[in-house]
């Protein structure tokens, strides 16, 4: 019998099942991000946090479009990631981070040209993941 979580040809690539993953992931990618900040300080957790977020905004991604492909989902997450990122140079995020905490975590406050190589470490991530998940499987490893 095959299982209801995957397609007949063995594969996880069912939309579903992908959004299902998706959704779990996101809070735990959004703890992995508040645990980094609550255990670590300077680079590893302004770094690590920014590739946190672009990983985050991956499974948002699939969340909403659980068709993408891992590349167009990292792809998509990184474009949205980047843009945050050049928007800090408006100083609007700034104004905003004045005024709630929410959006201090959401849209950071100042622009700094390393979170960009780092957005896309998330990305990656986030693209590894994915392929790894659809790949045919004959084990029952959950992904």
């Amino acid at each position: 019998m095959i299982s209801p979580l995957r397609t007949p040809d063995g594969t996880r690539n069912d939309p579903m099942r992908r959004r299902l993953a998706a959704a779990a992931a996101t809070p735990a990618v959004i703890g992995a991000g508040l645990g980094l900040r609550a255990v670590a300080t300077g680079d590893v957790a302004k770094y690590g946090g920014s590739a946190l977020y672009t990983l985050l905004m991956t499974a948002l991604v699939v969340l909403v479009a659980p068709r993408a492909t891992p590349a167009r989902a990292a792809g998509m997450a990184l474009a949205v990631s980047w843009g945050v990122e050049f928007l800090q140079l408006t100083g609007v995020p700034a104004e905003l981070a004045r005024h709630s905490a929410v959006a201090r975590l959401v849209l950071g406050s100042t622009f700094n040209a390393p979170d960009l190589l780092w957005y896309a470490a998330g990305a990656a991530a986030g693209w590894l993941v994915m392929r790894g998940c659809a790949a045919p499987r004959t084990d029952p490893t959950p992904c």
